[in-house]
């Protein structure tokens, strides 16, 4: 026979109990440490996920650039593979950019609510914040668009990879094989020199425009003299 005092964790007041810790101050406020440091556990797991794929992307570069330049014999469509390659890097990127920046809004969300107005409790805080942040715990939401994440990506990490394959291409089809003209060196087996050209230019221009182009700003927490986007909900 169970004692008076064990804990049923079928009963109300079991599943309850949580709500309960949320009325009373003190203890919520000895809840949140522990749940800010699992944020920010988590956030820090996503982080050197995505700068993983970074590193990774960097040695790619540097192995495309070694051996496409190592011998005048090296195919340039070495470089246009690794291009490619760069291109599932940042698709991978963009989904773990996006998870990490989930993860990094819910920490922003109590470092702006709950400390920052410890600090100076003069300040603004957001409205229902500890319902928003409890939807987003229920259901979790990504905050950053597909098109913001892959603008940003690209501007920071990517676009430059592609600018340095994309200039060592030209040399590779140019000076380096000064025997040849740009197109005989620039083909492809079974594509011409000139389809080839032409669909890397446009491949190149469209990664400007993508980089380039305006977004409403969504990510949190990023000192880029920006103000971070507002708390995303589930509409």
């Amino acid at each position: 026979m169970a004692d008076d005092d064990s804990f049923d964790t079928e009963s109300r007041d079991a599943r309850e109990v949580a709500a309960e810790a949320g009325r009373d101050t003190e203890e919520f406020l000895s809840l949140l440490p522990h749940y800010y440091r699992g944020e920010v556990g988590q956030m820090s797991t996503h982080l050197g996920r995505l700068d993983l794929t970074t590193d990774w992307a960097i040695a790619l570069l540097t192995a495309v650039l070694a051996l496409s330049f190592g011998s005048a014999d090296s195919p340039p469509y070495f470089i246009l593979l690794g291009m490619l390659a760069l291109m599932m890097f940042l698709l991978f990127d963009l989904r773990r950019y996006r998870t990490y920046d989930a993860t990094r809004s819910r920490v922003r969300l109590i470092e702006e609510n709950v400390f920052a107005n410890a600090f100076d409790p003069a300040g603004t805080t957001h409205s229902n914040w500890r319902e928003g942040l409890g939807n987003d715990l229920r259901k979790p939401t990504l905050k950053v668009s597909t098109r913001e994440a892959l603008s940003r990506r690209l501007k920071r990490v990517y676009f430059p990879l592609i600018t340095v394959l994309s200039l060592a291409w030209l040399f590779r089809i140019t000076i380096f094989v000064p025997d040849e003209t740009v197109f005989e060196t620039a083909a492809v087996p079974g594509i011409p020199g000139t389809v080839v050209v032409l669909v890397v230019g446009v491949g190149y221009l469209g990664a400007v425009v993508l980089a380039a182009w305006p977004t409403t700003r969504e990510a949190k927490g990023e000192f880029h003299g920006e103000e971070p986007g507002e708390w995303k909900t589930d509409e």
